[in-house]
């Protein structure tokens, strides 16, 4: 029997089984299209004609796919399920919290020790320290696959037996991702409407970022500890500023969308009542829903 299988090589899955095969493990690998498995066949994998082959040739398996959906495709047939029967199952397609709970569950019927991931990184940052892999569920399951998990990712912090810790976070990650990246492009619009160089602005936000860090630390800080007065800025300020971009795009003609839909939130903020206190008094606004 093998190290570890691994169920699914798209780029990521590809990464981590090449992660692995870097670091002596002994890897089955299956994928839909068998020609994906061929280059790491050559470094050493071993190939699995079925995802019940690839399940039963291992003691741990890795599911590694577009989504939940995906995954339970592939899993759900009899056959498959009988060869995962007492051993680990680590689920690292990207999904909700609702999605991890639905896949313990799944995973106990079956007598499957369960394991749920997300990945913080691109493939090309696997197995280098900057990578990190999130997981969250069996406490058992995390035991035996963490010598894996550890040669995937340069960090696996384990967030506790709350299966959808580790996809809520996630998520968490991505929401500030996403939107700090929209906010850049916003912001690549306006150096190349005042014809300045978008990769200056690139330079200035690596250069700026600790300091971007700690703002966002702090702000994380007052949520957690509910004390909204005394910020070295307010929600009203930062609200007037959002005003400016919004005025600016229409001035220079480019897309409002962004800083239109920041402003409504501010402005909701202030008409709250909350002008006065730190502006990470936004999130009583966002815990309304409205």
């Amino acid at each position: 029997m093998r190290d570890v299988s691994i169920i699914g090589l798209g780029p990521m899955g590809i990464a981590l089984a090449r992660a692995l095969l870097q670091r002596g493990a002994r890897v089955t690998v299956w994928n839909r299209t068998r020609e994906k498995a061929e280059p790491l066949v050559a470094e050493g994998a071993a190939t699995a004609a079925s995802v019940a082959e690839a399940a039963q040739a291992s003691p741990v398996a890795v599911v590694c796919v577009a989504d939940y959906r995906a995954t339970h495709r592939l899993l759900e047939p009899g056959e498959v399920a009988a060869a995962l029967a007492g051993k680990v199952l680590v689920q690292l397609s990207t999904g909700t919290p609702q999605d991890a709970r639905s896949g313990e569950a799944w995973a106990k019927e079956r007598g499957v020790d369960y394991l749920d991931g997300a990945i913080l990184a691109v493939p090309s940052q696997m197995g280098k320290p900057e990578s990190t892999i999130l997981v969250s569920g069996s406490t058992t399951a995390y035991g035996k696959s963490k010598p894996l998990l550890e040669k995937m990712a340069g960090t696996v912090p384990y967030l506790g037996q709350n299966v959808g810790a580790a996809s809520a976070l996630d998520l968490a990650f991505l929401s500030h991702l996403f939107m700090g990246l929209l906010g850049f492009y916003h912001g690549a619009r306006i150096c190349e409407e005042e014809g300045l160089r978008v990769a200056d602005l690139g330079s200035m936000l690596a250069d700026v970022a600790p300091a971007i860090g700690a703002m966002i630390k702090h702000d994380a800080n007052v949520i957690q500890g509910g004390a909204y007065y005394g910020s070295e800025s307010s929600l009203d300020t930062c609200a007037r500023g959002v005003e400016i971009l919004l005025r600016q795009a229409r001035e220079a003609r480019i897309d409002g969308s962004l800083p239109a839909f920041a402003a409504g939130l501010f402005e909701k903020g202030v008409a709250a009542g909350l002008g006065d206190e730190s502006p990470a008094a936004l999130i009583k606004v966002l815990r309304k829903g409205v």
